[in-house]
């Protein structure tokens, strides 16, 4: 199985690459990602989902069911959330991976003084994604847990609440194998929820102090 890495500091290189900013990555274009970039959507959130090379070796975020009702179900849900990202021009990059993922506080990718409050770096074949938000709709939770403790953040049982609070999010990640479509539609509107909150608090502090003058990215070295 090929993942994508998550770490501190990013590796070097001459070659320049374009860096766009976004509110949130989402990564894996399946049932999950989908749901939740639809969700943002209608809150008004902008996101970019693209693709990991994990989803694609196991169907872009394909779940197993068994039973013909739940069959039926997702694909119904996978229908009308295909049909929504398409009349709502969501921006999904099915031909984009995500090779590499960084926490802009440890990489060096920008200068933290130009990334001003993203949180995530996201290099892909294209260029890099800089994000204050990152959706993964499939990680092993353990190599996520290596990650926390790297940070020195404290993860205990809840695995979820210690990603939340520097902005990583798993989706279709459940008690069960495989979890209902209902589960991840809940998912989706509780992570939304958390993303849109957390963007109302930066644009009060933000607020509370002088404006500074913006900074044109075009190029980061990788």
């Amino acid at each position: 199985m090929t993942l994508f890495p998550i770490t501190l500091v990013a590796a070097q290189s001459p070659s320049p690459c374009p860096a766009e900013m976004t509110t949130t990555v989402v990564v894996g274009s399946g049932l999950s990602g989908l749901a939740v970039a639809s969700e943002l959507s209608r809150r008004g959130v902008k996101s970019i989902v693209v693709e990991s090379a994990e989803c694609l070796s196991s169907g872009s975020g394909r779940t197993v069911m068994t039973d013909s009702v739940s069959l039926t179900e997702r694909n119904e849900l996978l229908r009308l959330l295909r049909g929504y990202a398409a009349s709502h021009c969501l921006d999904i990059r099915q031909d984009t991976i995500a090779e590499d993922l960084c926490m802009v506080g440890y990489s060096q990718l920008l200068p933290a003084p130009v990334l001003g409050s993203k949180k995530w770096a996201v290099q892909t074949g294209h260029g890099v994604l800089l994000a204050d938000h990152v959706v993964l709709t499939k990680y092993p939770q353990n190599q996520l847990r290596r990650f926390l403790h790297s940070l020195g953040v404290a993860v205990g049982r809840d695995l979820k609440g210690a990603l939340k609070s520097i902005g990583l999010y798993l989706i279709g990640v459940g008690e069960a194998l495989n979890p209902t479509t209902r589960e991840i539609v809940r998912q989706a509107k509780s992570i939304s929820d958390t993303i849109v909150t957390q963007g109302a608090l930066g644009a009060a502090a933000d607020a509370s102090v002088p404006a500074a003058r913006p900074t044109v990215v075009s190029a980061v070295s990788t």
